[in-house]
C-alpha cells in the first residue's frame, strides 16, 4: 500500500476501511460483512462526509469502492428499518420509546452511501465483489466506472419488499441499459450476472478472476490518476452534464462556463504542453479547480 502525504485527515469512518493502494488513489471498503454490507442511515452520512473530504484533499485524484465478504452492498439495512417500524408501532400504542431524530433517518442529498446521486468533482470506480442489491446497485450506477468480479450479481429487488429504487438508480439504469432491460430488472425482479452487466453497458468489464478484481480496479484508477487532475475534473463534469441533461449543446456550454477559463489559466495546462514538446512525462500539481 502507498501512504500518500495527506494535507488533511479523513473524517471518522467506522463503517469503512480506508487504504491507499496506488499513488493518488483512495480505496474505500465497506466493512459490514455479517450484514452483507447493508448500510444503516448513519453510514450514508458517514460516506457523504468522506467523499466530500476526498473531493477537497489535493493528494487524491480517484477513489475505488469495494466490499468485504460475499457482498458489495446488499442495500439499506432492513433490520434497522424493522426496528424503527417496531418503535413507531409502540409509540402509536402510547408506550414511551425514544425514536431517533427524523432528520437522521433520510439519505443525504448525494444519495445512497453518498454516491448514488453524488455530483462531486473527482471520479469514483466501483469494484463489485459480489451481491450489489437495491441501494448497492444504485451505488454502482452512481459511480463513473464499474469493474465487476465474475461473482458479482446486480439487482433492484425493492418492489418485492413494497418499496421502489428511489436513490437515483431507476433513471440511471434506463440511461445505461435502456427502458426494456431496466423495466425487467426493476419490475420483474431480474438479477444480472457480471457478464450481463457488461453486455448491457452497465459495467466496463468483468475482472479476470475474483481475486484480481481490486487490483484491476486500482489499475484502472491509476490510469485516470496519471492524467492531468484538472482535465479529469473538467472531463468528468462534461460527461456528467451530457448524461444528466437533454441538450448536448447546453451540457457543453455548462462545462465551459463552469471550468473552461479556470482550466486554461491553471498550471497543469502549461505542464502538459511543455512535457509534450520535450517528450517527457508530465509532473502534475494538485488541482485547484
Amino acid at each position: 500500500m502507498t501512504s500518500p502525504q495527506l494535507s488533511t485527515q479523513p473524517p471518522s469512518t467506522p463503517t469503512y476501511i480506508l487504504s491507499y493502494p496506488a499513488p493518488y488513489a483512495l480505496l474505500i471498503t465497506i466493512n459490514r460483512p455479517k450484514a452483507m454490507n447493508s448500510l444503516p442511515y448513519a453510514s450514508h452520512w458517514e460516506a457523504d462526509a468522506l467523499l466530500q473530504w476526498f473531493d477537497r484533499e489535493p493528494s487524491l485524484r480517484v477513489a475505488v469502492i469495494t466490499g468485504t465478504g460475499k457482498a458489495f452492498c446488499a442495500g439499506q439495512d432492513l433490520i434497522e428499518q424493522k426496528d424503527l417500524a417496531n418503535l413507531r408501532e409502540r409509540a402509536a400504542r402510547g408506550e414511551k420509546v425514544e425514536i431517533p431524530d427524523r432528520r437522521l433517518l433520510v439519505h443525504p442529498v448525494s444519495g445512497f452511501m453518498g454516491v448514488s446521486r453524488r455530483e462531486g468533482k473527482k471520479p469514483v470506480i466501483a469494484a463489485v465483489n459480489g451481491w450489489a442489491m437495491g441501494g448497492g446497485f444504485e451505488i454502482c450506477l452512481g459511480c463513473d466506472m464499474i469493474v465487476a468480479s465474475p461473482n458479482a450479481t446486480f439487482g433492484l429487488p425493492e418492489a418485492m419488499r413494497g418499496l421502489y429504487a428511489g436513490a437515483g438508480g431507476l433513471s440511471r439504469l434506463v440511461r445505461l441499459a435502456g427502458i426494456t432491460v431496466a423495466s425487467e430488472v426493476a419490475m420483474a425482479g431480474r438479477f444480472l450476472s457480471a457478464d450481463e452487466a457488461a453486455k448491457y453497458l452497465i459495467a466496463n468489464k468483468v475482472s479476470k478472476s475474483h481475486e484480481s478484481l481490486v487490483p484491476e480496479a486500482v489499475e484502472l484508477a491509476s490510469k485516470v490518476a496519471s492524467l492531468s487532475p484538472d482535465s479529469i475534473v473538467v472531463t468528468r463534469h462534461g460527461l456528467r452534464q451530457a448524461w444528466e441533461q437533454g441538450s448536448v449543446e447546453r451540457a457543453s456550454q455548462q462545462t465551459e462556463h463552469t471550468y473552461g477559463a479556470a482550466l486554461r489559466d491553471g498550471e497543469n495546462l502549461g505542464i502538459g504542453l511543455r512535457a509534450f514538446a520535450e517528450k517527457k512525462d508530465p509532473k502534475w500539481v494538485p488541482s485547484k479547480l
